[in-house]
This record gives C-alpha cells, structure tokens and sequence, in this order.
C-alpha cells in the first residue's frame, strides 16, 4: 500500500486541529487560555501556514502566521505565569 502525504491531506489535518479547539472551547470542555486549547491552535495554524507557503497563498499564509504566533505567545504567558506561581510558591 503507497501511502504519501499530499498538501491537501496535510491541510485537512491543520483545519481538523483548529476545528477541535474551536469545538471543544465552545462546549466549554476547553478555555481558550488552557494549554491544550492554544497548542491545537498553534499547531493546526502552524500547517496550514506552511502550507499556505508553500502553494503561494499570501493572504492564508499571514492570517495563519498570525494565528501561530497569537497562540504561542499565549501558550509561553501562560507557561511562565505558572512557573512564576510556583516559584512564588517555593518562596513562601
């Protein structure tokens, strides 16, 4: 059995990513600021803007940019906003 990614298939998996978080945070399953949430986001954002890159669609591909980086930087404040926590924790 040839079984090869084509873009199509990778782009799919990308919208399936972002349709889940999307999903599961309006059935409040997810918040929108948990970890979970904003690494589905990142990473379905994150393909589909290589994609979008890759078979030159120039307004995607800075939509999807903006997305990933949207999600990351929320993902890393929220990731040292715990670690703070902690930290604060250990001191007292």
């Amino acid at each position: 059995m040839d079984f090869t990614f084509n873009s199509e298939t990778v782009a799919f998996l990308g919208m399936f990513l972002i349709l889940c978080a999307f999903f599961l945070e309006t059935q409040s399953i997810i918040h929108s600021k948990a970890s979970s949430y904003l690494l589905l986001m990142a990473v379905g954002s994150g393909i589909l803007a290589i994609r979008a890159y890759l078979i030159e669609e120039w307004a995607f591909f800075i939509l999807e940019v903006a997305w990933f980086i949207t999600a990351m930087l929320g993902f890393f404040a929220r990731s040292s906003a715990t670690n703070s926590k902690k930290s604060s924790d250990e001191i007292e």
